[in-house]
Order: C-alpha cells, then structure tokens, then sequence
C-alpha cells in the first residue's frame, strides 16, 4: 500500500465504512484520524522522532527547560569536563522522582552541595511545544561547573493535517487506516462485526510495526 495524504485517508474511511460526508463529516473525520494517531503514538513510541539536544550546565542552576516539544525524556548524559567536549567519560544520570532529588540534596545554593550530577528528574506540565513550556529538568546534585550535556528524547509526532503527510501515514499507511477504521466503526456504534474486525487487523499490524522499531535500533 502506497502512503496515505490525509484527504486519501478521509476517502478510504468513507468507502470502507460504506458512508457519505453527510454521516462523516470532515469535521468528524479529522477527530478520528486524530484519536488514531494518538494512539498509535503511545502504543509505538517510533524511531523516526527520536532526537538529541547538546548544551553546557550553569554551575549553580538546579534545572534546565525540557527541549521544545519533548514528549518523554529517554536519558541524559553529563560529560566529565567543563566546556564543548561531547566525547570522553561520561555519566548516564539516573531518573528518579522529583522529591527524591529533593532529599537527597535539602540544601541548595552553596558551593558544598554542589558537583558532577547523578540524577535527574521531570517536573512542570509540558503544556505547549516550545523549549518554555514542554517541562523541566531537574539535577541533584546540582553542577558546579558547566559540564556538557545530551538529552535523548522523543519529540512529538506531527501530526496529519490539511493534505499533507507524516511519517505514520506513509511508512505505516495500512495500521493508520486500520485504526481509524476501528474508531469509525465506534463512532458509528457498529457493526460489532466490523469493528472487531478492524480492530483485529490494526493490533496484528502494530505488532509487526512495534519490532521493525526495535529492529532499527
């Protein structure tokens, strides 16, 4: 199956549901590609939107702003040395919840609780897709010097809009379908038989396309 553009995905959903515009409007439609990428996203977290971000610690600055639009954080390396070397020794900083880090250093802002960090933590809603508002990131013990960092995350998908298309719609076109027939079928409250079927067809494809993620890493 070739890819998919979002008006050719709304004209498949038609056709295989057997409706018009006047029972899935374009206004309904959208909704249901939408929940079906969604959900995709969160049953696969995919490759393509696998990102890292380099900079340097403030010496004495506890935390620093998540990268724009980081959906979850997959680890943090702190380099050794102050400066720009992203080579050498390193550390892989542990993950550990916000008030554990809390603990572990109570007393911040002294040159004594401060060094190479261990830990990190997420804390603050990422509410928008901009470096000010995807969250923060929280260090203990917090850097006494500028050390270079690498964040490992998973940026957002972009999503299919307009007629355009996305990596989903065009390296996996037959799951997208799938799902949204699954959420069609729902929306239209039958047939069971239909709904089931599709939703069959889309957990057999995912599967298949969750382990050409892994197989790519």
């Amino acid at each position: 199956m070739a890819g998919l553009s979002a008006s050719g995905l709304k004209t498949q959903i038609k056709s295989y549901t057997e409706t018009d515009s006047n029972v899935l409007t374009d206004a309904v439609l959208e909704n249901i590609i939408l929940n079906a990428q969604y959900r995709i996203f969160r049953d696969v977290p995919i490759d393509a939107d696998r990102k890292q971000q380099l900079g340097n610690l403030v010496a004495g600055q506890e935390s620093i702003n998540a990268p724009a639009g980081a959906l979850f954080i997959r680890g943090i390396q702190v380099y050794s040395t102050a400066g720009s070397e992203t080579t050498g020794a390193n550390r892989w900083l542990e993950k550990k919840d916000y008030t554990y880090l809390q603990e572990f250093q109570d007393v911040t802002g002294t040159s004594a609780a401060q060094g190479r960090p261990k830990y990190y933590a997420m804390y603050g809603g990422g509410t928008g897709e901009s470096d000010t508002t995807s969250g923060r990131i929280a260090f203990s013990p917090t850097p006494n010097t500028t050390y270079k960092f690498r964040v490992h995350y998973n940026k957002m998908p972009d999503l299919l809009e307009n007629n355009d298309t996305n990596y989903i719609s065009m390296n996996f076109p037959n799951g997208l379908l799938y799902c949204c027939l699954s959420e069609a079928y729902g929306f239209l409250k039958g047939p069971v038989d239909m709904l089931t079927l599709y939703e069959n067809k889309y957990k057999q494809e995912v599967r298949k396309f969750a382990n050409e993620q892994v197989g790519r890493r």
